[in-house]
């Protein structure tokens, strides 16, 4: 499971382009080619990744995270 680390300030996650949802969770949502992609930070800091398609096209995001050292990677 991929989380991001405790020592992170979630407002780092603005610079991403996530922003509070009605549930105080940072989410994002990338639409490309009528796919849409729906990246949510849960108040555990675990991360969740939902789409309409069963490619989930764009990634990125979570290599840029993962880049700048927001997430890890839990458990199994």
């Amino acid at each position: 499971m991929l989380k991001i680390k405790d020592n992170v300030d979630l407002k780092e996650l603005e610079k991403f382009g996530f922003k509070l949802n009605y549930d105080e969770e940072y989410e994002i949502r990338i639409e490309k080619n009528n796919v849409f992609t729906i990246i949510v930070i849960k108040h555990d800091n675990t991360v969740y990744i939902q789409s309409n398609s069963y490619v989930i096209k764009e990634l990125d995001l979570l290599f840029d995270l993962i880049k700048a050292g927001l997430i890890e990677k839990v458990g199994n």
